[in-house]
This record gives structure tokens, sequence and C-alpha cells, in this order.
């Protein structure tokens, strides 16, 4: 039961809660809740270390009303936001599988008449009080982590984490530049020998952004012997870097240098900055790196910045980014034709704006237009890692050359085995042509290279509900909602997953979430709507059906989402009448057509070995 406390203020980290006026301030500034959100977060701070269940929050919170699960769902996601923006970076808030909620952070009661503390006793307060949360955190996430990489030897290569650099320049809209630069540095450092040099992934390494984290901290998380970091101060056509390279398990700086230089010379600094670090950790550079280091050549400022404006939103991921990273990268191109980083960055975006359901340019000409670019930048430096990704990911997905497509994904590896993308789509890849083993191996691969990446998380799941492994799938997904609660993709293959245990009430539940924030709804409503066919609940799914054949479209990219759902009712021919319209617009959930569990219910027709035949696909009735 919930346990009452005496009114008084409680303290965690830098907030200070005071249920008394119902206020939560961080860092003395008051944070602007709701009440219902005030009163659920006053629900947990009294009861922290303690797991509070679903249906006493909801009486606690709203006593004289019903309301969905949904609701308090959307107020735990709420106060996750406004907890995780501090130094640490997470919310205190757990999820408790099917039972409730559980607060883990150390929180310390200060009587209501107690007299403000002095700055100094404060800060040393919470310092305290910050290294307990850090202490928790780290078994969290020793155990999240480390747990999950198979059982090897002492680790060979030395793993490094390049943060992200500050923006000095007092102008929030440089932080595009900032960014960029760091995500060259990344994929630099990562190219220099990659036998011996593990580069943490651009996913991972920006979370730490505007961190208060400590260096062994940090390492501890990300699972690093070193760690670079910086800053950028940009002043008209100067640029001035700062780095330094820590070394995390006594903290000692290895190395620091400042670089004030032209923004023309800005490849040229990138490379004295690789290779000092280089020399530091006594590592070569391997002949590719070795080659764009002596050719660097002086870049116009102009195209510098589209390119780096086009990286920052292509890494948004959405519709509306990705076609503004098209604009930056085309006005890049039309600059400097033969800068190949360019064309690597539209084929990348070409590539996601083709995998979008129904979006504003049609599958086959943004396909089309992913490979050109491709093809371009390969053309004029063929060591570019993600621009074989790229390639890789078109031939796959769109035109099912799989030899070709395989032959990309290794050269990709092979000139930087740390591209955890590469590792992640290589492993679609491989659960497509049946080597399911080795496809959860290159998973693992992208996790050691990218530990804070939501989505690996997520892919990781995908693949182990296709192997009926649901219970592995399920930590996964909590896994990439703990990294964030809001990705709904992981809730939908959460419900995938409990669906694959004949759990089907938290099935339901979990594709409700995923439609609570905003995710396709199409796509969601039909994994209800096949969970409700698996618990024979037909009326269900029959109604979602008739939403779905008047929101979706065979044209539109998400034929199979309806195909699905006819899979689920036994209706066959409608089944292989949708799968069919999938096929002509070549949409790319077919390459996994064979292992989704959707569609076991039709493998025995022969209409699904020709068409596993057409896709190119091996063939198995087992």
């Amino acid at each position: 039961m919930i346990r009452k406390k005496r009114e008084h203020f409680f303290e965690f980290g830098r907030f200070r809660l005071d249920p008394v006026e119902r206020v939560l301030y961080a860092g003395g500034q008051p944070v602007p809740l709701t009440l219902k959100a005030f009163e659920t977060l006053l629900a947990l701070v009294e009861n922290s270390g303690h797991v509070v269940p679903k249906d006493e929050l909801l009486k606690r919170v709203w006593p004289d009303t019903f309301v969905e699960e949904g609701t308090l769902v959307q107020n735990i996601a709420t106060l996750r936001r406004a907890l995780s923006d501090g130094a640490d970076q997470r919310s205190p808030i757990e999820t408790v599988p099917r039972r409730g909620y559980r607060f883990s952070a150390t929180v310390n009661q200060v009587d209501a008449d107690e007299p403000v503390v002095e700055p100094k006793s404060r800060q040393a307060y919470r310092t305290v009080v910050r290294a307990a949360m850090a202490t928790v955190l780290l078994v969290a996430v020793w155990f999240g982590v480390e747990g999950r990489r198979s059982p090897a030897p002492q680790r060979e290569k030395i793993r490094l984490a390049v943060l992200p650099f500050v923006n000095l320049s007092g102008d929030p809209g440089q932080d595009y530049f900032s960014n960029g630069l760091t995500e060259e540095m990344i994929t630099q450092l990562g190219s220099l020998e990659p036998a011996r040099l593990a580069v943490i992934a651009r996913t991972s390494s920006m979370q730490y952004k505007d961190t208060r984290k400590d260096a062994r901290r940090i390492g501890r998380e990300l699972g690093v012997d070193y760690i670079m970091e910086g800053s950028v101060r940009r002043d008209a056509g100067r640029v001035r870097i700062t780095a330094k390279l820590i070394r995390v398990n006594d903290q000692t700086n290895l190395w620091a240098q400042d670089y004030d230089r032209n923004l023309t010379d800005i490849l040229s600094l990138q490379n004295d900055v690789t290779s000092a670090i280089a020399a530091e950790i006594r590592l070569k550079l391997t002949p590719a790196a070795s080659a764009r280091a002596a050719n660097a050549v002086p870049l116009d400022p102009k195209v510098l910045e589209m390119y780096l404006e086009g990286r920052y939103f292509w890494n948004k991921r959405t519709e509306s980014g990705i076609l503004r990273a098209i604009d930056y990268f085309n006005q890049a191109i039309a600059r400097a034709p033969r800068y190949a980083q360019a064309y690597a960055g539209l084929a990348d975006a070409y590539a996601l704006l083709g995998s979008l359901a129904n979006a504003t340019m049609p599958r086959p000409e943004a396909m089309t237009k992913a490979k050109a670019s491709a093809l371009q930048a390969l053309e004029i430096d063929d060591s570019l890692a993600e621009a074989h990704t790229s390639l890789a990911f078109v031939l796959m997905q769109y035109e099912w050359d799989w030899p070709g497509s395989e032959r990309e994904f290794q050269r990709a590896l092979e000139l930087n085995p740390n591209y955890a993308t590469a590792h992640q789509w290589y492993g679609f890849w491989l659960m497509a042509r049946g080597r399911s083993g080795e496809a959860l191996d290159e998973e693992r691969r992208a996790q050691e290279n990218d530990p804070l990446s939501t989505i690996v998380e997520t892919d990781t799941c995908q693949l182990l509900t296709y192997l009926g492994r649901n219970d592995e799938a399920i930590r996964h997904a909590q896994r990439a909602l703990e990294l964030d609660p809001g990705f709904p993709l992981a809730h939908l293959y959460l419900a995938e997953a409990f669906a694959g245990k004949k759990e089907y009430q938290e099935a339901i539940l979990e594709a409700g979430k995923a439609l609570d924030l905003n995710a396709d709804p199409t796509w969601a409503q039909s994994v209800r709507a096949r969970i409700y066919a698996l618990a024979g609940q037909t009326d269900q799914t029959q109604a979602i059906l008739q939403k779905l054949l008047r929101a979706a479209s065979p044209q539109d990219g998400r034929a199979m989402v309806v195909a699905q759902v006819y899979a689920a009712l036994g209706e066959k021919d409608a089944a292989f009448e949708w799968l069919e319209n999938a096929y002509r617009q070549r949409e790319g959930g077919l390459i996994l057509l064979q292992v989704a569990s959707a569609f076991q219910p039709i493998h025995q027709d022969p209409r699904f070995s020709d068409l596993v035949r057409r896709i190119g696909l091996r063939y198995s009735s087992s």
C-alpha cells in the first residue's frame, strides 16, 4: 500500500519538491507540471525505492474519476522528460513490468521549516546524492550493457568515445557546426586503425551533450578506455578548436591542444587532431585514412556549413528533417561537385525517405536517387564506409540484389568495422537469408559500437521475436524504453513479443501505447488487430480492419500491414492480394517475409513460396 508521510520537502539530485505548494524546483527554478503529473511524482517520491502498483497510483491521483492506464503512461512520460534534463541525463522513474513504477533516486527529506542550506553545503550534499545515484545507475548499466555481451576473452581493441564538442560561440544557432564537427571526428577516428580502435557511434556519444558526468562514469557507461572532449568557438571566417584526450581509469589528461585556423583549413585541422590522438595511443593510420590526410584540400566554408547542416537535420530522422537535409546536401554539391561526403549524405537521406510510408516522394524515385548518390560518392572516394552502406541498403531493400548488397555491407565493414549502422543493417540481410545466429552477432556488434542506441535495441528485439525468443526480446524492448520511453517502435515490438507468449492483454496495451505516442496509426492498428485475432476477438479485428482499408491504399507503401491482418484472420486470398500490392511497390518489409510471424499462417500456400522465390529469398516450408 502507498504509505503516507508528514509534510516536508523532498530533495533528489538538483531537484526539490514542495508537497505543500505543489511545486517542483530544479536548481531553484520551478518546473512546469500539471497538477496530476505533480501528484503522480509525489506518490512515487514518497515511496522511493519501492514499487508503487499502477492501480494504486490511479486511485490516488484520480480518486473520483475513471481513467484508462494510458493516461497514467502519459503522466509518467511527462515526468521522465522533466527529470531527465539535468546532470544525470536519465529519469529515476523505473518501469516494473506488469506491476507499476519505482522511483530509484536517493531522496532526502528536509523539514518544511528548515532554513535553506548554504550554497557550499548544498553543493556538497548534492555531490553525495549524485554519487549515490551514480552508483545505482552504473550497476544498472553494467548489467544492462556488459551483461548482454557474450562471454569472451578480454578485448584487445582500444575503445574511444568522442563527446559532443561544446559550442562556445554564444549562438545556439551554431550548434549544427559543433554537432557536425563531432560527427566528422567520430568518422575520421573510426578509420584510424579499425582492427585496434573501436569508436563509439554518434547516437550514443550525443547522449552526453551538456553532461556534467566525469570521465570515469562516462567510461563505465560506454565501456571505453579513452574519452575525447573539446570545444568549438567560431568567429567570422575563423574557428578555434580545443581538444583533449582523457584516459578513463585514472582520469588523466594525456594530451591537449588548441587549434586556430581559417574555416577553409577545417579538413586539415580534423586530420591534425586525429593524427595527434593516433600518436598518443600509438596507432597507425590505415592506408585509406593516410591517403585522406595527405590529400586534404581547402574546402569552401559555405560548403562545409551546408554539409554539416544537412547532417544535423538528417539525424532528426523525421520526414521534414530529411527533406531539409536533402536541400542542404544539394546546395553543397552545387558549390563543390567533387565533395564526396555531400553525395554520401544525400544517399543516406534519400534511402531513409524512400523507407517512409506515404512519404512526399514515391519510393521508386527516392531509392533510385539514393543509389545514384551513393555511386557518385564512391566514384569520388571509394573509402567511404557510409556510402557503401547506403548502397547496400538500396540493393537489399529495394532491388533485392542479395549478392551485391552483401558485397557492399562487407566492404563497408572492412573499411570501418566500427560503423554501427552497417552492422545493424547487415543483421537484417543475414536474418532475411536464414542466418539468424550471424544476424544476432551483427546486432550485438552494433550494440557494442552504439550502446545507447534505441533503434539498435529495438531492432534486436524485432529479430528475437522472429526466432520465438520472446523473453529476450522483451528485455531488449524494455531497455530501449528505458533509453527513450516515448519510442513508439519499441512498444510495437514489445507488443509482438508479448503476443508470442500469448500474453494478449499486455500485447494490446503496448500496441495502444504506440498509438498514443503518435506512431504510424496504420502500422500500430494493424499490430493490434492481429493480436485481437490471435486472442480470438475477431469482432475487434474486423472493426480495425475496416479503418485500415479506409486509411491505406495499395500504392502508399503500407500494403503489408493490411496483408498481415488478413493472414491472421485466415483470409488467404485477400492476404495475397495485398502482398502482391506490396510486391509491386517493392516494400522493404518483404525481405523478412519468411521469418515474420505474422505470415506463418500462409506459409504452406504455394503462392507464398512463389512470392518468396520472386523476392530472391531461400524458401523453406518448415
